[in-house]
C-alpha cells in the first residue's frame, strides 16, 4: 500500500486540529506526535496520555462452541479465564511462526471477540475462517469500531470524569454507555502504565474522542502519537510484531512462552513449540542498555569478544533513563547473562551496552 492510498481512522480531522504529523504504519495513516514524543511519553508516565490505535483489527468469532474452536486454534489457554475479562494470546503456523500477537476479548462460550494488529486482520480472520467448524463464524469487524488508548496514573480519573467504569481487574472489560452510545472498557493497554482502552462504535468515535481530549488535559496529560507509543513499549520490553514476533520468531524465541497453554491438546503450531522448548532455542530475546552515549535501532549488529552474535529488532532512546535501550535477538548458545557487557554496530562506531532483562523500568499496570 502506497502513502497516496493509507486507510484512515474516523477522527482524521480531529488529529489535524490538534497539530498531529502523521506517518504511514501498518497500512494505515497514524499521528505519530502533538507536542513532541519525549513530552507525550513523560505525559504517559507521569499523568495521563490519550491514543488513537484504531487502526488495531477487530473480529468477532460467533456460534456454538465458538471459544472452544478459538482455544483449539491460539496459543494461550481461554480455559484460564472467564467472561467479562481478555487475554494475551498468538496465533501461529504450523512451524511455530507468529502470524500475529492479539487480545481475546471472552464474551461468552459462543462468542470471542478478537483484536489483531492491523496489518494482520485479514490473514488472521482468513485462517479462523478456513479452520472454522460449521456454524461458527468469523466476523471482520476492523472498520466497526475504533479503540482509544487512555494510559496513565491518571487514567482512572480521566474515565470518571466521563461517567464510565473504572473500577476493573487487570485484563478485565465492561460494556457501558457514554451520551448514549455504547463503548467497551478494558483494562489493557501497552505502556507499561495503569490504563484503559476503549472501543466506540466507529461512527461514535469522534465525540468521544473529543471529550477524552478535554478529561486529558484537565487530568494534566495529553494526545500522545505513535512516537511515543513506541518508546514507552519498548522500555517495557513489549513485542512487536514484524520487530520480536515474526513467522520467523516463536513465541519461545521472544520469550513470550508464557502467553502459550502448553498443557492445552491442541492450538497452532504446538508439536513445533514444544520440540523447540525442550530442545532450547537457537536464539532469546534480550534487553540492551547503553553504557555509551548512542542512540540504538532496529537491525543493528550485535557483538561479543568482536565476535557477531545477533541483532537488534527494536532500538530507540529511553525518555525515563536517558541512555539508548534496544531488544535484540543473540544466540543462545553464548548464553548472554544480564550485566555482560556487548557492543551494537552503530553505523561502523562500536556502541558498548549491558545485557539486561526487561522491562527496563518499573511495570505499574497494577
Amino acid at each position: 500500500m502506497t502513502e497516496t492510498n493509507l486507510l484512515q481512522g474516523p477522527i482524521r480531522g480531529v488529529h489535524a486540529e490538534l497539530g498531529a504529523t502523521f506517518a504511514p504504519f501498518g497500512g494505515w495513516e497514524m499521528p505519530v506526535s502533538y507536542a513532541g514524543t519525549v513530552t507525550e511519553h513523560q505525559a504517559v508516565r507521569a499523568a495521563v496520555g490519550l491514543f488513537d490505535v484504531s487502526h488495531l483489527g477487530k473480529a468477532t468469532v460467533r456460534g456454538p462452541g465458538a471459544a472452544e474452536f478459538v482455544n483449539s486454534a491460539l496459543t494461550n489457554d481461554l480455559g484460564r479465564i472467564r467472561p467479562g475479562k481478555a487475554q494475551y494470546t498468538l496465533c501461529c503456523t504450523e512451524e511455530g511462526g507468529v502470524v500475529d500477537d492479539l487480545i481475546a476479548y471472552y464474551v461468552g462460550e459462543d462468542e470471542i471477540f478478537l483484536v489483531p494488529n492491523a496489518a494482520n486482520t485479514a490473514t488472521v480472520v482468513a485462517e479462523l475462517r478456513k479452520a472454522a467448524p460449521q456454524g461458527v463464524t468469523v466476523t471482520d469487524e476492523h472498520r466497526d469500531f475504533a479503540v482509544f488508548a487512555v494510559q496513565g496514573p491518571k487514567s482512572a480519573d480521566v474515565l470518571t470524569a466521563l461517567g464510565l467504569p473504572t473500577d476493573l481487574e487487570y485484563m478485565a472489560y465492561a460494556d457501558a454507555e457514554w451520551d448514549g452510545r455504547a463503548v467497551r472498557v478494558c483494562r489493557t493497554g501497552y505502556t507499561g502504565e495503569h490504563g484503559y482502552e476503549l472501543l466506540p462504535r466507529w461512527d461514535d468515535a469522534e465525540p468521544l474522542f473529543r471529550a477524552l481530549v478535554d478529561a486529558v488535559r484537565a487530568a494534566g496529560g495529553q494526545p500522545a502519537g505513535l512516537g511515543a507509543r513506541d518508546t514507552l513499549r519498548t522500555e517495557m520490553g513489549y513485542p512487536l510484531h514484524g520487530h520480536e514476533l515474526s513467522t520467523d520468531i516463536t513465541p519461545v524465541q521472544a520469550r513470550c512462552g508464557w502467553a502459550v497453554g502448553w498443557k492445552k491438546p491442541e492450538f497452532w503450531g504446538k508439536a513445533a513449540l514444544e520440540a523447540e522448548k525442550a530442545a532450547g532455542p537457537r536464539r532469546t530475546l534480550v534487553g540492551l542498555k547503553a553504557i555509551d552515549r548512542g542512540v540504538l535501532r532496529q537491525g543493528q549488529e550485535v557483538l561479543l569478544d568482536g565476535e557477531p552474535v545477533g541483532e537488534t529488532t527494536s532500538g530507540t532512546f529511553s525518555p525515563t533513563l536517558k541512555v539508548g535501550i534496544a531488544l535484540a535477538l543473540v544466540d543462545t548458545v553464548r548464553d548472554l547473562l544480564p550485566d555482560i557487557e556487548v557492543e551494537v554496530d552503530v553505523r561502523g562506531r562500536r556502541l558498548r551496552c549491558s545485557v539486561v532483562k526487561p522491562p527496563f523500568v518499573e511495570t505499574r499496570t497494577a
